[in-house]
C-alpha cells in the first residue's frame, strides 16, 4: 500500500485524498521539463498544470523555476485541496495557485508560456470500481482532443508544451496534436530496464516548425540501479541521490 506521504529534498507531497499516488515515471517527467525549459531557456514566467493531482509536477517546476507563476488546475475536489495544501507547505507558496475545475471550463486572463500535463492515461481499457481512480487514469473526461483544444486555448503564441505518454497513445497524440498546429520538437522514451520494453513518452511541442530530437532514457540498470542519466535528472529532488 502507498505511503500517506512522499518526501522529497526541498517539499512533501501528501497523497492520503488523491487517487494517483507519486510514481517513478511522473517524478522523471517533472525533473524532464525543467530540465528542458531551463537547457531550451523557454519562457516560463506563467505556466499551466493540467489534471495537477497532488501538485507533484507543480512542485518540481516550482523548485527550479523561482519566477514562475503556476496555476495548477484539478477535476477532483479532494485531489484539489491536497494539492493546494502541498502547495501551502512548500518553499513556493507565493507562485503556486491550485483550482478546483476542469480544464474545459477554466478560464484565466493569461496566456501561458508553458503548459504541463500528465493526462489520463487509458482509453477503452478496463476501469476500476473506484470512481476517482477512474477519474484519474482514464480519459473519458479528458480525450486528447480535448486537451489539445485546452492548449491551444490557453497556450501563448510563443508557448511550448509537454506531455507524459504512455508508449502506445505517442503516434496518435503526435498527429492531433499537429493538425492543432502544433509541433514535436523533443521526444524522449522511458524503458523501466534495457530488458524491458519502452513504455512512456515525454513529449515537447511548440508552435514553430522545426526538426525533433529524439533520445531513450533508462531507469534503472541491469543491476537494479539508477542510471547515470537517471540520477542527473532526478539528483536535485530525490531524497537519497
Amino acid at each position: 500500500m502507498p505511503n500517506d506521504f512522499f518526501r522529497f529534498k526541498k517539499f512533501t507531497i501528501y497523497q492520503q485524498h488523491c487517487a494517483m499516488k507519486v510514481c517513478t515515471d511522473a517524478c522523471l517527467f517533472g525533473a524532464w521539463t525543467a530540465n528542458k525549459i531551463a537547457a531550451k531557456k523557454l519562457q516560463s514566467n506563467s505556466i499551466l498544470d493540467i489534471g495537477a493531482g497532488t501538485g507533484l509536477l507543480s512542485l518540481m517546476l516550482a523548485q527550479q523555476l523561482s519566477n514562475s507563476i503556476i496555476h495548477a488546475t484539478e477535476i477532483d475536489a479532494d485531489a484539489a485541496k491536497q494539492a493546494s495544501e502541498n502547495f501551502a507547505a512548500s518553499p513556493w507558496h507565493g507562485q503556486l495557485h491550485a483550482v478546483n475545475a476542469p480544464i474545459q471550463s477554466f478560464s484565466s486572463s493569461l496566456q501561458y508560456d508553458f503548459i504541463v500535463s500528465n493526462p489520463p492515461f487509458f482509453q477503452n481499457d478496463l476501469a476500476s470500481n473506484n470512481a476517482q481512480r477512474n477519474v484519474a487514469l482514464h480519459s473519458h473526461q479528458l480525450g486528447f482532443e480535448e486537451l489539445l483544444a485546452a492548449i491551444q486555448m490557453h497556450l501563448s503564441v510563443t508557448g511550448h508544451f509537454a506531455v507524459l505518454l504512455p508508449y502506445h497513445r505517442t503516434t496518435v497524440f503526435e498527429s492531433l496534436a499537429q493538425r492543432e498546429g502544433f509541433y514535436l520538437h523533443q521526444k524522449t522514451w522511458v524503458q523501466q530496464t534495457p530488458a524491458h520494453a519502452l513504455f512512456r513518452s515525454m513529449l515537447l511541442f511548440g508552435r514553430e516548425q522545426k526538426e525533433p530530437e529524439q533520445t531513450t532514457i533508462i531507469i534503472k540498470d541491469k543491476a537494479g540501479s539508477y542510471t547515470d542519466a537517471f540520477v542527473a535528472l532526478l539528483k536535485d529532488y530525490y531524497l537519497y541521490l
